[in-house]
């Protein structure tokens, strides 16, 4: 991949993407709230704190939305420092909190986030709103108007591994060419790579594994 590319529209990504995104949000809560409030009820037993952490991120057009997740750090952490620049993620994290990362399950609240139309299933994931690194690498490509995503092309095929010029440009490959099907294999090869814990790194360079 190389060169310049422009965000493609068409009636798939303006309309029917954030269509089927909410309906099947809205599906998906039902089996969920169960697993949710029994993840919430161990984050309380773990460690003092709120059950979900709030998180400045960047969205479509660069506005700049709450991403929740559940919590899996101490409250003490650093809020606004992305998991890869920190010398020593691990002493940050609790012991409820490293398996939730490990499993992706950290990620779930965010079906709110699909629900109030903020972000997507599939798409580039949301940057933190002082990355402005990966924020101007995505402006080159056209990244930035697309709605964010739970997971993305980028994600499944490097996740935290990938420098960020690599991973801005793996977004507007996906921004060039998004569509139903495309969506549909990065969904499939998502579940594989959680399953496998593909791709996680914490505490070292190239990600923004929050």
């Amino acid at each position: 991949m190389s060169g310049e590319r422009l965000a493609k529209h068409s009636v798939y990504v303006d309309v029917i993407k954030p269509l089927l995104d909410r309906v099947a949000a809205a599906f998906l809560l039902i089996p969920l709230l169960p697993v949710m409030g029994v993840i919430a009820l161990a984050i309380r037993l773990d460690s003092p704190g709120p059950v979900l952490f709030r998180q400045r991120r960047t969205g479509k057009d660069k506005r700049e939305f709450p991403l929740l997740k559940f919590r899996t750090m101490f409250i003490d952490a650093p809020a606004e420092t992305p998991t890869h620049m920190m010398l020593n993620a691990s002493r940050h994290i609790t012991r409820v909190g490293g398996f939730l990362r490990r499993s992706s399950l950290d990620e779930l609240p965010q079906i709110f986030n699909i629900l109030s139309g903020k972000m997507s299933f599939v798409g580039p994931r949301p940057a933190l709103w002082n990355q402005d690194d990966l924020i101007a690498e995505r402006d080159r490509y056209g990244a930035n108007e697309l709605m964010p995503g739970l997971t993305g092309w980028a994600q499944i095929t490097g996740r935290d591994e990938l420098p960020i010029p690599v991973k801005a440009e793996k977004d507007g490959w996906y921004a060039a060419h998004v569509g139903l099907v495309l969506d549909i294999r990065i969904i499939l090869r998502t579940a594989y790579n959680v399953l496998w814990a593909k791709g996680v790194v914490e505490g070292s360079a190239g990600g923004d594994h929050q």
